[in-house]
């Protein structure tokens, strides 16, 4: 296998360390139980030949009381060194999940547009459980067995040399062997985790669209989809059992082949009268003990195979780096913010742009309304504003400084975005109009809800603030749903506000609350607003038309308007809403 153990120990040594005291007593709790399993076998020796040569009952339950207590005292070491492996296996283990997810989430859009949910979760929990439950058994079973392997090899040279350098010799051998079979299972584990991860993805993917599915008759064949990546997982686990019972195979041969040579070993010894029965009881148990480290570092080999692919994968993870670089760090003014794009150049393919050469100013506590048809830039000009990307060519200014000098959590707090697809979590109502932030005080929430006119909605919730919403809103209205949106933009109050037509798709009477809602949230901001109705546009000062990445007409709404040759007067005799599709 060409993955190294260094690089298992690079990936968890930064999540070790705040846990240096507990490591420490694991330490000493290891290298305890390992000297008593040593000792404990020489007390048994003793009574075994103080037996056949007639000594004193009172030294026979001396050395048997020792023997017991000295076994219960092992279990109990036992029992507390792997509690506390377990326990600092699981709190580091826990601490890189939660550095993937923040990794993962700090990555830009153009990663997580070539991966799916459902794979970057089998990577976040599925790889690093796979870890866990090796790392867990990493210092009890693999380095206390290597040290519990070394002393009983001591052992039995002091025994007899050439029963120690006959087992040295049979440990070398063995430990080689599984050493070069330990990585023959890891390209089909490799290719089992990945097909697991496509599976995840598929029914992420899939569950998500349940309605679209169902309506449009599409059952048969997600389920046929289905079908075919369980066969291909059934196919991948067949190969990689076959491999992993080589190795096991491997291992159990070379145990017979060591209880052989004991078992020989100590016959011909006693017979030649150079042990004693404690002796060969001795050199017996010895080799079983022996048996066991061989044994069990076999079975974590086993587990290497399985978590090889997933350790390569974590770390290739944790190597990509993000396009989108944190700014060193610079004020935001406060209160409404000028936005700028200057001479801006941008596409999601090399060579393919999709933004060209877009240069506007927009004034602090203005409107700018942008249109352009679908496919036009308007989306992908947003996005640019939240450094979501950034350009490939040109700059993008708020308040009077380049985005990419600010640190990218203050910029997303000084603007906000609001869309027709809402958001919400499976969180309290206070979660989900704070996202997260405890912060804000509920009276503060309150009043926004009772300032966007939910105060209908939030008494008929059965646990006010502290009430669940599902998954996806679908406890709320579309309304409902956009107002708490809004509410969100309230209580972080951006200077900037990006608005992609919030109130289409609604009924007249939320319309209209939309739009008082949207009029208080104007008030003292600069707002870009992505139009699709004439409704929107007419509280914009100014206005900007897109057509294929390029800025085709821009200019105040009241002088574009009364201008019967401007495009945007021809938008509103033909219809808005009809042209812009």
């Amino acid at each position: 296998m060409n993955i190294p153990l260094r690089r298992y120990w690079d990936l968890l040594a930064e999540h070790i360390q705040p846990q240096k005291g507990r490591f420490i007593l694991l330490t000493v709790l290891l290298l305890s139980s390992i000297g008593l399993q040593i000792v404990n076998p020489q007390i048994m020796r003793y009574f075994i030949d103080t037996a056949t040569t007639g000594g004193a009952s009172e030294q026979l339950a001396l050395a048997a009381l020792a023997f017991i207590g000295l076994a219960l005292f092992q279990q109990i070491i036992g029992v507390s060194a792997t509690y506390l492996g377990e326990n600092v296996a699981w709190t580091a283990t826990n601490a890189l999940r939660a550095d993937m997810a923040r990794h993962c989430l700090n990555l830009d859009m153009s990663f997580h547009n070539n991966r799916s949910p459902g794979e970057l979760i089998e990577r976040i929990d599925g790889d690093v459980q796979e870890l866990s439950n090796f790392f867990s058994q990493l210092v009890i079973r693999v380095v206390g067995n290597i040290i519990l392997l070394l002393g009983v090899l001591v052992v039995l040279f002091l025994q007899d040399w050439r029963v120690g350098l006959a087992f040295t010799v049979f440990s070398v051998v063995a430990l080689f062997t599984l050493n070069r079979v330990r990585g023959i299972a890891v390209p089909y584990q490799k290719a089992l985790r990945a097909a697991i991860a496509d599976l995840t993805g598929f029914l992420e993917e899939r569950l998500a669209g349940t309605e679209d599915i169902r309506s449009s008759g599409a059952v048969d064949f997600v389920m046929n989809g289905l079908y075919q990546l369980q066969h291909r997982i059934l196919g991948h686990q067949r190969k990689a059992w076959t491999m992993n019972l080589a190795v096991g195979f491997t291992g159990s041969s070379l145990l017979l082949v060591g209880n052989i040579i004991a078992l020989v070993a100590g016959f011909f010894l006693y017979q030649g009268g150079l042990l004693t029965i404690g002796a060969v009881y001795l050199l017996v148990y010895y080799i079983n003990l022996l048996a066991r480290p061989i044994r069990e570092l076999t079975q974590q080999t086993e587990s290497l195979q399985n978590i090889g692919a997933a350790t390569e994968r974590l770390a290739n993870l944790l190597h990509i780096e993000a396009k989108t670089v944190d700014g060193a760090g610079s004020d935001i003014p406060a209160g409404p913010l000028s936005l700028v794009f200057d001479e801006v150049i941008f596409g999601y393919v090399e060579n393919e742009p999709v933004l060209k050469n877009i240069s506007f100013e927009l004034e602090p506590g203005k409107v700018m309304g942008l249109l352009g048809r679908t496919g036009s830039g308007k989306t992908t000009l947003a996005r640019l504003v939240f450094r979501l990307y950034d350009p490939s060519v040109g700059r993008v200014v708020l308040g009077g400084v380049d985005v990419r000098r600010f640190k990218l959590r203050q910029l997303r707090q000084s603007v906000a975005l609001v869309t027709q697809d809402v958001q919400l979590f499976q969180a309290s109502v206070r979660d989900n109009l704070t996202f997260f932030n405890r912060s804000i005080p509920d009276e503060r929430v309150l009043a926004v809800i009772e300032d966007l006119e939910l105060s209908d909605w939030y008494r008929q919730l059965p646990n006010g603030l502290d009430t669940r919403l599902e998954t996806g809103g679908r406890s709320l209205s579309a309304g409902e749903g956009q107002l708490l949106a809004l509410a969100r933009v309230f209580l972080r109050n951006p200077g900037l506000v990006i608005l992609d037509e919030a109130s289409s798709r609604l009924d007249p009477a939320t319309e209209q609350r939309i739009e008082r809602a949207v009029d208080k949230l104007l008030r003292n901001r600069t707002a870009l607003i992505i139009a699709h109705r004439l409704g929107t546009v007419q509280r914009a000062d100014n206005i900007m038309i897109l057509e294929d990445g390029c800025v085709v007409e821009a200019g105040q709404r009241e002088w574009l308007m009364h201008d019967s040759g401007s495009r945007f007067s021809s938008l509103l005799r033909t219809g808005l809403e009809e042209v812009l599709v």
